[in-house]
């Protein structure tokens, strides 16, 4: 099982990010602070669970975390600043939403930039090592699915009900075949090589 903290004494709060691979869409990010005496064997890396279990793990989260926030950075924001400062911006948000004080950050990954004064540690692998972290993946994962869920039901051709966003090689066939629409970042390769857009009247 995870480890359930990296410093006893301190209040942690784990940060992660999904949707950074992806060529359209937003990317999210959250952050929680789990009881320290939390427990779930089932809570791990949101990569290494299926869709059903990450579900039933979301609603538990929700209802054990101390606190829980989520942040947002859409596609035209990561165009500007880029991914890297896209999913940062997205942790930082996501901390603005917990108003529990807390004492350190456990971010997954290795960059971060400093929050407030608080005091940070960049784990790599976080989410397959400590609870709070694989918390904030579970959270930061289905929340971003039910995101791709809707606008798939605007732009149906990209399948991003299946492939959310992530440059699967049918999402690839449809960009090259039809163009791109607005959701999709115009600073990734795939999708910058790509000069035609939908049109406007599509693009709602």
């Amino acid at each position: 099982m995870l480890a359930s903290y990296l410093h006893k004494n301190k209040i942690e709060v784990g940060c992660d990010e999904a949707g950074r691979g992806c060529l359209a869409g937003p990317v999210v990010a959250a952050a929680v602070i789990l009881p320290k005496n939390y427990k779930q064997p089932l809570l791990n890396d949101s990569k290494q669970l299926s869709e059903k279990k990450r579900i039933l793990l979301r609603t538990e989260i929700k209802e054990h975390a101390i606190a829980y926030g989520i942040g947002i950075v859409d596609h035209k924001e990561i165009d500007k600043i880029n991914i890297l400062n896209a999913s940062i911006l997205a942790m930082h948000r996501a901390l603005d939403q917990i108003k529990n004080p807390f004492d350190s950050i456990l971010v997954d990954g290795n960059r971060f930039k400093k929050y407030n004064e608080t005091q940070h540690h960049c784990i790599i692998k976080g989410d397959g090592k400590y609870l709070s972290i694989a918390a904030a993946s579970i959270l930061a994962k289905t929340y971003r699915d039910d995101l791709m869920k809707k606008l798939h039901l605007k732009h149906p051709q990209y399948q991003w009900y299946k492939n959310k966003g992530y440059p699967t090689k049918s999402h690839r066939a449809a960009i090259k075949k039809i163009g791109i629409s607005q959701y999709h970042r115009k600073s990734y390769r795939p999708v910058s090589y790509t000069h035609l857009t939908l049109p406007t009247n599509r693009e709602v």
